[in-house]
């Protein structure tokens, strides 16, 4: 077998504009995460008997089924209901639900390990809940959990690569057009796989530089 990289380095362009699209899916998707993962922590805090519900049986569904199963029950069941969605916006939207599951168990985990003095001293200096969730709870919280959320970014890009299975433009569908048209299957993949790795490494070093920028203040 000779191998043949030329396949891949002459449409280098092809997987620049891959990967942008693959991050540009991530960053959607997590953004969306983010914030049902908020939402969804301050209506559980809340404890209204039915929305919590609610919550809670959104992150078991999302959690308990493939990523797969809920990307296609978004793109091919949704249109029989007459909400039709192109594949980019599809896999946002997926991506964003699937994260803001993981989310809210994350941030829930978080803001539970704050001390409840820090509340009741919030709610002292005559704050309303929702500044005292947001000022003295939210943001120790996201300090504690950041790992965690980088994590399940990095996780979320790398979920990214099934989104190929509607035809959304990202770094795989790239590669699988490439594979198609010259039959080099091990050239594609394995460039694919170093791509992947790269943005995987640099995202988690960006985040690390983030986080040390973000939450760098003394603990007492």
């Amino acid at each position: 077998m000779t191998l043949d990289f030329s396949v891949v380095t002459d449409v280098w362009q092809s997987l620049v504009f891959g990967a942008l699209g693959t991050l540009f899916l991530a960053m959607s998707g997590m953004i969306i995460a983010m914030v049902i993962g908020v939402l969804g922590v301050a209506v559980l805090r809340a404890q209204l008997a039915i929305p919590s519900f609610l919550v809670n049986a959104f992150v078991e569904i999302i959690r308990n089924t493939p990523f797969l199963v809920q990307i296609f029950f978004i793109f091919f069941a949704l249109p029989l209901a007459g909400i039709r969605l192109n594949p980019t916006v599809t896999a946002i939207i997926a991506l964003g639900l699937n994260g803001g599951a993981y989310a809210i168990e994350i941030i829930r985990g978080g803001v539970e390990s704050i001390p409840k003095g820090q509340t009741e001293a919030g709610l002292a200096l005559g704050l309303h809940k929702g500044e005292v969730f947001r000022m003295i709870i939210l943001k120790p919280a996201l300090r504690a959990i950041y790992p965690s959320l980088s994590s399940q970014f990095i996780l979320l890009t790398l979920t990214t690569a099934i989104c190929t299975s509607i035809s959304a433009y990202e770094l795989t569908s790239v590669g699988q057009r490439i594979e198609a048209e010259t039959f080099r299957s091990f050239e594609t993949y394995f460039t694919l796989t170093g791509i992947y790795l790269v943005i995987s490494l640099l995202t988690m070093w960006l985040l690390s530089a983030i986080g040390r920028r973000a939450f760098n203040y003394p603990d007492r």
